[in-house]
């Protein structure tokens, strides 16, 4: 195994994988950070080139954590096909590249399980942005809850009525806004701020209630801690998708008051008791910097603690995963450049896990980016097959104090792309006369339809 390379006539040597796959990523403030990342842009080329002659075996035998310590890597490691492993292990990081980038869909679809998370990562950071939409628009992943994301020519958005005190009727009005405009395919999916039980079945039953009321073919969801939801059903909760943020580490979950094992208890029990037939019945999100700030990442570069997330995912056949791509703040994605090309990442490593990828488009406040630069990382996503945005009134959430995109950010994306929401939901809006030939139809934005 070479670690080391000249180029331009000096020398460089790297430790080992870890340091490798560091300076190999590009440029991230969170790297910055760990102290793991390229000192210079010839630094970074250097151990892409040293990356790009190591061989997948190389970088599956070296994980992030090691297996006996770790749950994570024994479940992406006990998840491979040891028979397309085999066939794929002496092959160069850049041969594999090469090969995701010429495979059809149905090739990628074998491939992807001999492919460990680091080694997602590591061909990930060969790939230039058109690369990674080119390789990823070829993977189409669906799922099923109440409805099914994910067929080709769709795109659908998750309904995000995020409400400052958990007000109700608040909530209600922003989920009926977001309904005229077309959002709500997804998930009707909101982040509460008080957590308790009591305030998570109020919620749950007042989605269930609009569900039944206006027959809108779709799934509910409150996102609070997974117990927090799971005590919610055993009480008898509505409760048609479950929800955990994770991350891509033992010590990571651990931060979160996870683990595998809880994972897959709650996995059972909406198998048993849920509000909907499945059989993707759990919705996980993520984002690049989660492991650093938990002092959970091992020493490793944030997109390889990224894509360890989709390996735990994949262990349990979500119905949604999304990135939250520009959310934890400029310590981990300081600019506009960064956060795009992390959303671009972030989406090629969970489709080629396997996972129905979606993307929450979005920065804080205090990021050098704008809603232009969440536009541009929008387009760019729904060129490459992404499952599902958010959709937040005006863009803005007036709960979690970030910004993010609109009603009329996926409407527009949609009419400009040429793509529908999925079919039960379409016929539902096209019922209404809130979508109407490819386009928002002439009661979009009409709140008096519902009165």
């Amino acid at each position: 195994m070479r670690l080391s390379t000249r180029l331009n006539g000096e020398h460089y040597s790297f430790r080992d994988i870890r340091e490798v796959m560091g300076k190999a990523n590009e440029e991230k403030s969170g790297d910055k950070l760990a102290g793991v990342a390229a000192h210079s842009p010839q630094e970074r080329v250097a151990a892409r080139l040293v990356l790009s002659g190591l061989r997948v075996k190389d970088i599956c035998e070296n994980p992030a954590v090691p297996y006996e310590q770790d749950e994570v890597t024994r479940l992406i490691l006990d998840g491979l096909n040891s028979h397309i492993y085999n066939e794929i292990a002496d092959l160069p990081i850049g041969g594999l590249r090469e090969l995701i980038l010429k495979s059809k869909p149905r090739e990628l679809e074998r491939l992807r399980r001999g492919l460990s998370s680091e080694v997602i990562a590591a061909v990930c950071k060969l790939m230039s942005n058109l690369d990674l939409i080119y390789a990823a628009a070829k993977m189409r992943v669906e799922a099923t809850c109440v409805t099914t994301i994910g067929k080709p020519g769709t795109l659908s958005v998750r309904l995000q009525p995020n409400h400052p005190t958990d007000d109700v009727e608040g909530i209600t009005a922003s989920v009926l806004e977001g309904l005229y405009y077309g959002a709500g395919d997804a998930v009707i999916g909101l982040n509460p701020v008080d957590a308790s039980c009591a305030s998570v079945q109020a919620i749950l039953t007042r989605f269930e209630e609009l569900k039944q009321k206006y027959r809108i073919p779709t799934q509910i969801c409150v996102l609070a801690h997974i117990t927090t939801q799971m005590e919610a059903l055993r009480k008898g909760a509505p409760c048609d998708l479950m929800f955990q943020s994770i991350a891509g580490s033992e010590k990571g979950n651990a931060a979160f008051g996870i683990s595998a094992g809880l994972i897959s208890e709650a996995k059972d029990l909406m198998a048993r008791e849920g509000s909907s037939h499945g059989p993707n019945q759990l919705y996980f999100e993520t984002g690049q910097g989660s492991e650093l700030s938990s002092a959970a990442h091992n020493g490793w570069d944030q997109v390889t603690m990224e894509s360890r997330c989709y390996g735990f995912a994949k262990a349990y056949s979500p119905f949604l995963v999304n990135t939250v791509v520009g959310f934890i703040g400029p310590e981990y994605l300081y600019d506009n450049r960064q956060f795009i090309r992390a959303g671009l990442e972030d989406h090629f490593m969970g489709k080629l896990h396997g996972l129905p990828m979606g993307c929450d488009c979005c920065y804080t406040n205090h990021m050098r980016a704008d809603q232009y630069d969440n536009e541009n990382l929008m387009v760019l996503l729904a060129a490459a097959g992404c499952n599902y945005f958010m959709g937040v009134p005006h863009g803005d959430d007036v709960m979690l104090n970030y910004q993010s995109t609109g009603f009329h950010d996926s409407a527009a994306v949609r009419e400009t792309l040429r793509l529908e929401p999925i079919a039960p939901f379409a016929r539902w809006l096209e019922k209404w006369g809130f979508w109407q030939d490819g386009r928002l139809g002439p009661n979009a934005g009409d709140a008096s339809v519902f009165l």
